[in-house]
């Protein structure tokens, strides 16, 4: 929800990492592939209830995500890029609530089961639309520097990463957190479907014009 606002705070200070980053060698796509695995190790620290670790390896993530979208932006942003960036952001978001899983299917399991599924349905629909929005050219003036289409909504990335970072400080209130966010998340995809498809049925109303 507030993630246009948000990335423009951080727009500075990343770029100057960014400006470093590159200094040393670094890529765009190195920068994603290594902020990705350094962020999957949340997953065996959650399993195991190092939560402090966890935390660490979520956050250095999602640095790791603002600055390869940095470093992109001085380099060159491609498509194949952007495919990675976003492929691998989706999975790491469906591993962080795995990982609580793991740490106790009995008690976490049907409410780390919604989450995921959750976040399939906010995905399906950020991704499907974002396809249908290239292949006719809608603009996206909240995110002109994405290299997919930002459909927005109540539950965007500054949000999710306040939960898990909730849910690692919290643990013990991972149930009610998680049924809480399922719940602002299937806002957000509901949301986005009906705007998405009025969108698109405007869009083909004015092809067939």
């Amino acid at each position: 929800m507030i993630d246009p606002w948000w990335i423009k705070q951080l727009r500075r200070p990343l770029q100057q990492l960014a400006q470093v980053a590159i200094r040393l060698g670094l890529t765009a796509n190195q920068v994603t592939v290594g902020s990705f695995v350094v962020g999957m190790l949340a997953v065996p620290a959650l399993a195991y209830e190092v939560y402090g670790w966890a935390l660490l390896a979520i956050l250095l993530n999602r640095v790791g995500d603002g600055l390869d979208g940095a470093i992109a932006r001085i380099q060159g942003s491609t498509d194949a890029g952007g495919y990675l960036d976003i492929s691998l952001d989706f999975i790491f978001y469906s591993a962080v609530p795995f990982g609580f899983l793991l740490a106790d299917p009995l008690h976490h399991g049907v409410a780390a089961g919604l989450l995921m599924l959750t976040f399939m349905g906010s995905g399906a629909t950020f991704l499907a639309f974002a396809v249908m929005a290239a292949k006719r050219g809608i603009e996206n003036p909240a995110y002109p520097n994405k290299s997919l289409h930002y459909l927005g909504g109540l539950t965007e990335g500054f949000e999710t990463i306040v939960v898990f970072v909730l849910l690692c400080l919290l643990p013990q209130w991972f149930n009610l957190i998680a049924y809480v966010f399922a719940t602002l998340c299937w806002i957000t995809a509901l949301s986005r479907l009906y705007a998405g498809y009025r969108s698109l049925e405007c869009s083909d109303k004015s092809w067939s014009d």
